[in-house]
Protein backbone atom coordinates (compact mmCIF):
# COMPACT_ATOMS: atom_id res chain seq x y z
CA UNK A 1 0.00 0.00 0.00
CA UNK A 2 1.15 3.20 -0.77
CA UNK A 3 2.23 5.70 1.80
CA UNK A 4 1.09 9.36 0.80
CA UNK A 5 2.93 12.11 2.16
CA UNK A 6 2.84 15.79 1.91
CA UNK A 7 6.28 17.09 3.05
CA UNK A 8 7.49 20.12 3.40
CA UNK A 9 9.86 19.97 0.49
CA UNK A 10 6.78 19.24 -1.57
CA UNK A 11 4.95 22.65 -0.21
CA UNK A 12 8.20 24.66 -1.32
CA UNK A 13 8.22 23.10 -4.53
CA UNK A 14 4.13 23.14 -5.52
CA UNK A 15 5.17 27.45 -4.33
CA UNK A 16 7.73 27.79 -6.71
CA UNK A 17 5.76 26.43 -9.42
CA UNK A 18 2.62 28.46 -8.70
CA UNK A 19 5.34 31.44 -9.01
CA UNK A 20 6.35 30.22 -12.30
CA UNK A 21 2.81 30.20 -13.26
CA UNK A 22 2.32 33.17 -12.05
CA UNK A 23 5.57 34.58 -14.83
CA UNK A 24 3.65 32.58 -17.24
CA UNK A 25 0.79 34.77 -17.26
CA UNK A 26 -2.40 33.12 -14.91
CA UNK A 27 -3.46 35.77 -13.17
CA UNK A 28 -6.47 34.02 -11.82
CA UNK A 29 -5.87 33.65 -7.82
CA UNK A 30 -8.46 30.66 -7.18
CA UNK A 31 -6.58 28.81 -9.95
CA UNK A 32 -3.25 29.29 -8.28
CA UNK A 33 -4.61 29.13 -4.80
CA UNK A 34 -5.79 25.72 -5.70
CA UNK A 35 -2.55 24.40 -7.29
CA UNK A 36 -1.20 25.11 -4.22
CA UNK A 37 -3.51 22.85 -2.01
CA UNK A 38 -2.99 19.81 -3.83
CA UNK A 39 -0.31 17.48 -3.84
CA UNK A 40 0.20 17.03 -7.15
CA UNK A 41 2.89 14.23 -6.40
CA UNK A 42 0.16 12.02 -5.03
CA UNK A 43 -1.43 11.87 -8.67
CA UNK A 44 1.54 10.12 -10.23
CA UNK A 45 3.55 7.29 -9.55
CA UNK A 46 6.03 7.55 -6.38
CA UNK A 47 8.54 7.11 -8.97
CA UNK A 48 7.96 10.67 -10.02
CA UNK A 49 7.71 11.90 -7.06
CA UNK A 50 10.86 14.33 -6.92
CA UNK A 51 10.06 15.66 -10.25
CA UNK A 52 6.19 15.77 -9.67
CA UNK A 53 6.12 19.75 -9.75
CA UNK A 54 8.29 20.52 -12.80
CA UNK A 55 6.21 22.26 -15.31
CA UNK A 56 5.79 19.32 -17.24
CA UNK A 57 2.96 16.28 -18.35
CA UNK A 58 3.95 12.93 -17.40
CA UNK A 59 2.87 9.32 -18.32
CA UNK A 60 -0.24 7.83 -16.47
CA UNK A 61 -1.93 4.68 -17.28
CA UNK A 62 -3.83 3.56 -20.37
CA UNK A 63 -0.79 5.40 -22.51
CA UNK A 64 -2.29 9.09 -21.52
CA UNK A 65 -0.88 11.82 -19.63
CA UNK A 66 -1.27 13.98 -16.90
CA UNK A 67 -1.44 17.43 -18.31
CA UNK A 68 1.56 20.38 -17.69
CA UNK A 69 0.76 22.37 -14.55
CA UNK A 70 0.40 25.38 -16.80
CA UNK A 71 -1.82 23.68 -19.18
CA UNK A 72 -4.00 22.97 -16.43
CA UNK A 73 -4.20 26.40 -14.75
CA UNK A 74 -4.97 27.82 -18.35
CA UNK A 75 -7.93 25.36 -19.29
CA UNK A 76 -9.05 26.54 -15.62
CA UNK A 77 -8.60 30.39 -15.75
CA UNK A 78 -10.47 30.26 -19.32
CA UNK A 79 -13.42 28.42 -17.70
CA UNK A 80 -14.17 31.51 -15.22
CA UNK A 81 -14.91 28.84 -12.28
CA UNK A 82 -17.49 30.21 -9.99
CA UNK A 83 -18.28 28.16 -6.66
CA UNK A 84 -21.41 25.51 -7.07
CA UNK A 85 -20.57 25.41 -10.81
CA UNK A 86 -21.99 22.29 -12.37
CA UNK A 87 -18.82 21.51 -14.51
CA UNK A 88 -18.74 19.11 -16.69
CA UNK A 89 -15.26 17.53 -17.61
CA UNK A 90 -14.46 15.29 -20.63
CA UNK A 91 -11.09 13.17 -20.03
CA UNK A 92 -10.77 12.51 -16.17
CA UNK A 93 -7.18 10.69 -16.38
CA UNK A 94 -5.21 10.78 -13.54
CA UNK A 95 -8.25 13.03 -11.60
CA UNK A 96 -6.17 16.19 -11.23
CA UNK A 97 -8.17 18.55 -13.33
CA UNK A 98 -11.15 17.33 -11.53
CA UNK A 99 -9.34 17.96 -8.06
CA UNK A 100 -8.24 21.48 -8.75
CA UNK A 101 -12.01 22.38 -10.15
CA UNK A 102 -13.64 21.04 -7.10
CA UNK A 103 -11.04 22.22 -5.08
CA UNK A 104 -12.52 26.10 -6.24
CA UNK A 105 -16.25 24.74 -5.54
CA UNK A 106 -17.39 22.99 -8.54
CA UNK A 107 -19.58 19.89 -8.80
CA UNK A 108 -17.48 18.44 -11.29
CA UNK A 109 -19.73 15.23 -13.45
CA UNK A 110 -16.40 13.58 -15.15
CA UNK A 111 -16.35 11.29 -17.69
CA UNK A 112 -13.58 8.99 -18.88
CA UNK A 113 -13.54 6.25 -21.60
CA UNK A 114 -10.75 4.52 -20.74
CA UNK A 115 -11.73 1.64 -18.14
CA UNK A 116 -8.61 0.97 -16.85
CA UNK A 117 -8.49 4.60 -15.79
CA UNK A 118 -11.78 4.48 -14.56
CA UNK A 119 -11.40 1.65 -12.62
CA UNK A 120 -7.92 3.37 -10.76
CA UNK A 121 -10.23 6.34 -9.91
CA UNK A 122 -11.71 3.89 -7.28
CA UNK A 123 -8.48 4.50 -5.42
CA UNK A 124 -8.67 8.27 -5.87
CA UNK A 125 -7.21 9.25 -2.46
CA UNK A 126 -9.27 12.65 -2.12
CA UNK A 127 -12.59 11.03 -2.69
CA UNK A 128 -13.75 11.91 0.91
CA UNK A 129 -12.70 15.25 0.81
CA UNK A 130 -14.40 15.84 -2.54
CA UNK A 131 -18.09 14.55 -2.31
CA UNK A 132 -18.44 17.26 -5.06
CA UNK A 133 -16.46 14.65 -8.16
CA UNK A 134 -18.71 11.92 -9.83
CA UNK A 135 -17.25 9.70 -11.85
CA UNK A 136 -18.59 8.20 -15.05
CA UNK A 137 -17.39 5.88 -17.52
CA UNK A 138 -18.56 6.70 -20.87
CA UNK A 139 -18.17 8.22 -24.19
CA UNK A 140 -17.37 11.92 -24.40
CA UNK A 141 -18.39 12.85 -27.85
CA UNK A 142 -22.09 12.13 -26.16
CA UNK A 143 -21.50 14.10 -22.63
CA UNK A 144 -24.21 13.14 -19.58
CA UNK A 145 -27.74 14.32 -21.08
CA UNK A 146 -28.94 12.65 -17.72
CA UNK A 147 -27.08 15.65 -16.20
CA UNK A 148 -27.50 18.15 -18.33
CA UNK A 149 -27.61 21.62 -18.60
CA UNK A 150 -24.05 22.50 -17.11
CA UNK A 151 -22.78 25.65 -16.61
CA UNK A 152 -19.23 24.94 -18.14
CA UNK A 153 -17.52 22.46 -19.73
CA UNK A 154 -14.14 21.98 -20.47
CA UNK A 155 -12.31 18.90 -22.80
CA UNK A 156 -9.00 17.76 -21.75
CA UNK A 157 -8.21 15.82 -25.21
CA UNK A 158 -7.35 17.16 -28.48
CA UNK A 159 -11.47 17.30 -30.52
CA UNK A 160 -11.14 16.68 -34.36
CA UNK A 161 -14.41 19.23 -34.26
CA UNK A 162 -16.57 20.75 -31.56
CA UNK A 163 -19.45 17.91 -30.44
CA UNK A 164 -22.66 18.65 -30.68
CA UNK A 165 -24.09 16.99 -28.48
CA UNK A 166 -21.81 18.80 -25.86
CA UNK A 167 -22.87 22.34 -26.96
CA UNK A 168 -26.47 20.99 -26.94
CA UNK A 169 -25.80 20.23 -22.86
CA UNK A 170 -24.54 23.73 -21.83
CA UNK A 171 -26.64 26.12 -20.69
CA UNK A 172 -27.64 29.48 -22.32
CA UNK A 173 -25.14 31.68 -21.52
CA UNK A 174 -22.45 28.58 -20.37
CA UNK A 175 -18.76 28.36 -21.19
CA UNK A 176 -17.08 25.36 -23.19
CA UNK A 177 -13.28 25.37 -23.36
CA UNK A 178 -11.87 22.75 -25.41
CA UNK A 179 -8.51 22.06 -28.01
CA UNK A 180 -9.75 21.76 -31.53
CA UNK A 181 -7.67 20.53 -34.15
CA UNK A 182 -6.18 17.20 -35.63
CA UNK A 183 -2.56 17.24 -36.15
CA UNK A 184 0.62 18.06 -33.49
CA UNK A 185 -0.82 21.36 -31.99
CA UNK A 186 -4.08 22.42 -31.15
CA UNK A 187 -6.46 25.91 -31.09
CA UNK A 188 -7.45 26.74 -27.36
CA UNK A 189 -11.00 27.64 -28.13
CA UNK A 190 -13.56 29.29 -25.48
CA UNK A 191 -16.98 29.12 -26.37
CA UNK A 192 -19.71 30.92 -25.05
CA UNK A 193 -23.39 29.59 -25.58
CA UNK A 194 -26.44 32.07 -27.13
CA UNK A 195 -29.42 31.59 -26.77
CA UNK A 196 -30.54 30.53 -30.26
CA UNK A 197 -28.36 27.56 -29.66
CA UNK A 198 -25.11 28.47 -31.21
CA UNK A 199 -21.76 29.63 -29.87
CA UNK A 200 -19.28 32.54 -30.21
CA UNK A 201 -15.66 31.34 -30.53
CA UNK A 202 -12.66 32.80 -28.84
CA UNK A 203 -9.19 31.24 -29.72
CA UNK A 204 -6.17 31.73 -28.04
CA UNK A 205 -2.86 29.85 -27.48
CA UNK A 206 -1.90 26.40 -29.48
CA UNK A 207 -1.46 23.02 -27.29
CA UNK A 208 -0.68 19.77 -27.89
CA UNK A 209 -3.41 17.08 -26.46
CA UNK A 210 -3.59 13.16 -26.93
CA UNK A 211 -6.64 12.93 -29.10
CA UNK A 212 -10.36 12.61 -28.31
CA UNK A 213 -11.69 9.31 -28.91
CA UNK A 214 -15.32 7.91 -29.70
CA UNK A 215 -16.74 5.10 -28.28
CA UNK A 216 -15.57 3.22 -24.34
CA UNK A 217 -12.20 1.55 -24.49
CA UNK A 218 -12.65 -1.33 -21.48
CA UNK A 219 -9.56 -3.06 -22.40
Amino acid sequence: MRKYEDTYQHKGLRKKLVDLLKEKGITDEKVLDAINNIPRHYFLDSAFDKIAYEDRAFPIAADQTISQPYTVAYQTQLLQVRKNDKVLEIGTGSVYQSTVLAEMGAWVYTIERQKKLYDLQKEYFFRSRYPNIKFFFGDGFEGLPTFAPFDKIIITAAAPFIPPKLVQQLKTGGLMVIPVDEGENQRMLRLTKQADGTVTEEAFEEFSFVPMLTGKNRN
